[in-house]
């Protein structure tokens, strides 16, 4: 019997609704009111009176949350287990880009961080927490560690890590480092490790510290820790960005001070108000009603995200949600800790909200992954 093409259409059309279906809409529906927040603050930080210099910047944000959007749909409909197939080569391309910025990068405030594409600056440093996640997640999936995992069991994971690692503090980029050792560090508890080997390395981290401090950290970097431990030290140099910071959040008050109305991002007192410190903007403009809401909005979408990792349908899916989850819950706890003042201010951006094309593509590649989990929890 042959099929009209009537009926054939129709079963076209169905398959492709059935596909859509699979889409899990209240997680992108989270994760698009996060980025209206954004550009709405983004408007804001960019067109106030001495801003002139800045107000493409909401335009090509705009541009590149359209391509975000692209790849976040373009990633749900690839079969994340593709990722973890091809994570290797992911892997050693993205080592490459960072050792070209090593040797040929372009530097910006004192910072090597950055290939020049003419049209876009790469940064593979931000890159590269996304295919850790992925590279984790094929080494973690292999097999069950019931006692935890031991010294020999950790040497890969560790060896991985270890290369971006140094390569990404030489830039120098500590903040984007911390967020590979945060993402790895969560991955690794999550699995398990054992219980002695944990202690061991928090011994060796508290004596290694003063070591690192004193020969390690470069001068400004020092400067920022001690300048947390006391803001009012050098009030117009290094105390600077977290003074004007905090002035602009306190002064928000519950209500905030209105769309555009905030005098210390609109007069320019507030420094990087458009990526590191949005978040002041936001709660200066918005108070602690809007500062709430969007913080309501991320802790929806972890709860999604671990809701997505209990349902998936193996391990390396529920490893790959954990480990964007785990990006997305560091970048932010560090973004609006240094913002208000209970950590020290590292060059972290808030996710989704932050101006910045490999951050916000970074993010969007990441929450596909979950998105793509997701749509095949319930295939078989």
């Amino acid at each position: 019997m042959r099929l009209g093409p009537e009926l054939l259409n129709a079963g076209l059309n169905v398959e492709e609704r059935n596909r859509f279906s699979r889409l899990d809409l209240n997680f992108a529906f989270v994760i698009l009111a996060l980025n209206l927040i954004g550009l709405i603050n983004l408007y804001s930080a960019t067109h106030g009176a001495f801003s002139k210099d800045k107000m493409d910047l909401f335009w090509m944000q705009l541009a590149w949350l359209s391509v975000g959007w692209s790849v976040f749909l373009a990633v749900t409909m690839i079969d994340y287990k593709f990722f973890v197939r091809i994570a290797y080569i992911l892997y050693g391309l993205n080592i490459g880009a960072l050792v070209f910025v090593e040797l040929f990068g372009k530097t910006s405030l004192g910072a090597t961080r950055w290939i020049d594409l003419g049209f876009f600056r790469y940064q593979p440093s931000e890159t590269m927490k996304g295919i850790m996640v992925i590279v984790l997640a094929k080494i973690l999936s292999t097999r069950t560690y019931p006692k935890g995992m031991g010294l020999a069991e950790l040497a890969l994971p560790a060896a991985l890590f270890f290369v971006p690692f140094v390569l990404v503090v030489k830039q120098p980029d500590l903040g984007t480092a911390m967020m590979l050792l945060a993402i790895t560090g969560s991955m690794l508890i999550f699995v398990g490790v054992r219980k002695g080997i944990l202690i061991f390395t928090a011994i060796v981290a508290v004596v290694a510290a003063p070591i690192v401090w004193n020969f390690a950290l470069r001068d400004y970097q020092k400067n920022r820790v001690l300048t947390f431990l006391s803001p009012g030290r050098d009030p117009r140099g290094t105390g600077y960005n977290s003074i004007q910071s905090k002035i602009a959040v306190g002064s928000g008050k519950v209500l905030g001070k209105g769309f555009r109305k905030g005098t210390q991002s609109q007069l320019e007192f507030l420094p990087e108000r458009h990526t590191d410190f949005i978040f002041s903007v936001l709660s200066e403009e918005h108070g602690f009603i809007g500062s709430a809401t969007t913080l309501g909005l991320f802790v929806i979408l972890y709860l999604m995200a671990v809701r997505i990792a209990i349902s998936a349908r193996d391990k390396a899916g529920a490893l790959m949600v954990v480990g964007v989850f785990s990006y997305l819950f560091w970048a932010v706890f560090v973004n609006m800790g240094m913002v208000i003042g209970i950590l020290p201010i590292v060059g972290v951006p808030l996710p989704l909200l932050s101006y910045g094309g490999s951050s916000l593509l970074t993010t969007m590649t990441g929450l596909g992954l979950i998105s793509s989990v997701a749509y095949r929890r319930y295939l078989f």
